[in-house]
Parts: C-alpha cells; structure tokens; sequence
C-alpha cells in the first residue's frame, strides 16, 4: 500500500507506539479490523507468520488489538488455531468493539482487555445467506421461527413465512448457533479459566474443580447467546454487563499511561481504515502494510 507524506508520519507514530505496547503488554502486538470471515483467513495466517519469524521477544505471547463486527464461528477456530500453533499466550485487547463471533474469539484469551468504552456483544453468529452471498446473523431467523411457533394459533402471515423458510438454512443456523456455543465453554475452560484455582468470593480460598469450570462456561455461554435479553444483535455488552456474568476482565479504564498508549495506537490506525474505506487491516511494527 502506498502511503503520502502524512500516513506515513502517522505510521512512525503508530510503529513506535507499538513498540511500547510490547513493553508493556510483554507481548508481540498485532491489530485486526475486519470482518472475521472465510475470505480474510489466509491473509491472517500468512501475516501471523511472518510477524512470528520477525519478532525478537522470548515471551511467546501476543497481543491481539481487535476492532471487527463479526463473522462466522468457523473462522474464529481457524484463527484461534494459528494463533495457538505460534504463541503460548493470546491477550485480546478491545479499545472499541468486537461483536459477534468477535466475542467468540476474545474468549478463547487468556486474557482480554478493555475500558469503560469498550464494547463485546451478544454471541451471534453469522452465515451465508445463499441467495445473495452476504452474511447474517443466524440467531435473528431462530428467534423469529420459534416465536411464531410457540403462539399455538398461527396467523395467515406466519404460515406463509414458515412455507417459505429453507428447513435446510434453518438447519444451518442451528449448527452455526451451537458451534459458537461450544467453541466459548471450550475456550473458557481452557485458557480464561486455567488459572482459576480457587474461588475468592463464594467459599473463598476452596479449590475450583473442573465440573464447577464448566458450569460457570455454560452459564457464560447462555447469557452471551440469550438474545430474548440483549434484544439486538448490535447490543453493546460492557464492562459492568460482564462484570454480573462474572467474566474477568482486566480494565485499564482508569490506569491514564496505559489508556493513553492503547488510545494513540488504536485511534490513529482505525481514523487511517475509516478514511481509506478498508473493510479489512491489519498491523505489526515489523511486517508493515
């Protein structure tokens, strides 16, 4: 991608302030706009190569800066799966917004950073409408099929809809609906979780067993995907939403160095991508554009 004279004078601005996000975070730092979508995996698991063979750090971690309104679940395993091939730990950091299967994927970190302005969102995922190529969200179909068939009597309108869905779409939502629920509680467990050892607000001090890990990621995983609560795939799940699912978060809302730092490499990169109309980004100080 070519640059003019001020892009590249944000560059070298953005480069070094991702550098002393690697300081800091002791993690090779990555950002990624975008959808997370079949089409953009191949370009993620070439950069993420090349961004591993190039770095210098030893901490074996990286710091995934992420701003993306979704995708498909399968892509999330994908992506999870190149990132765990190339690092031992995965920190997600969300200055903005990460919706969707977004959510997905910030939960398969071992830790997932954010401030009073940062954003997940309903677990939702996305399919392809077949009839024109786009992606929707597939739990909006299931919603709307289960409230006409539990109102017993249907009306002339709902027997139409109903004939004219595809059982066979409906089939996908189904599948799509469960893997995204799935992928979370196997995730939870496995990285979010693995350090918690023993419980520090019921039964303090108690040794945490594995059944109560996975009770805790179901009960995660249901309220994520209970939209008949969040009424809106697009709803804004914060920090105090997360805090009565009891999802630990690590919240730098009030350290004002480190918010700094994360605001002047996060804002000059996304006010670049909206400017330019890119609909996928990503950056590392040592790959480059």
């Amino acid at each position: 991608m070519s640059l003019d004279l001020f892009d590249r004078s944000i560059f070298e601005i953005v480069n070094k302030r991702a550098e002393s996000l690697e300081e800091k975070l002791g993690a090779d730092v990555l950002f990624y706009s975008g959808g997370i979508q079949p089409n953009f995996f191949r370009s993620f698991r070439d950069y993420v190569e090349e961004m591993r063979s190039r770095s210098t750090r030893t901490d074996g971690a990286v710091a995934v800066f992420i701003r993306t309104g979704g995708g498909s679940a399968e892509t999330a395993e994908r992506m999870v799966a190149v990132l765990r091939k190339h690092y031992g730990l995965v920190y997600f950091v969300v200055p903005d917004l990460a919706m969707s299967a977004g959510t997905i994927l910030c939960m398969s970190g071992d830790k997932i950073y954010m401030d009073y302005s940062s954003s997940l969102g309903p677990i939702d995922p996305q399919v392809p409408a077949t009839d024109t190529g786009d992606y929707v969200p597939a739990m909006g179909y299931l919603d709307k099929v289960k409230e006409i068939t539990e109102k017993g009597e249907l009306a002339p309108a709902d027997v139409v809809l109903l004939r004219s869905l595809d059982l066979g779409k409906l089939a996908l939502f189904e599948q799509a609906r469960d893997l995204s629920r799935d992928l979370l509680k196997k995730w939870l467990v496995e990285y979010k979780f693995k350090d918690w050892t023993q419980h520090r607000t019921t039964n303090p001090g108690a040794p945490v067993t594995p059944e109560e890990k996975q009770a805790r990621a179901d009960d995660i995983a249901t309220a994520l995907g209970n939209h008949t609560h969040w009424r809106s795939h697009g709803r804004s799940i914060d920090l105090p939403k997360l805090a009565e699912m009891r999802i630990q978060i690590d919240d730098y809302s009030d350290d004002d160095d480190f918010r700094t730092l994360i605001r002047e490499y996060n804002d000059p990169l996304t006010g670049f991508i909206d400017r330019m109309g890119l609909s996928f980004f990503m950056h590392n100080h040592r790959v480059g554009l």
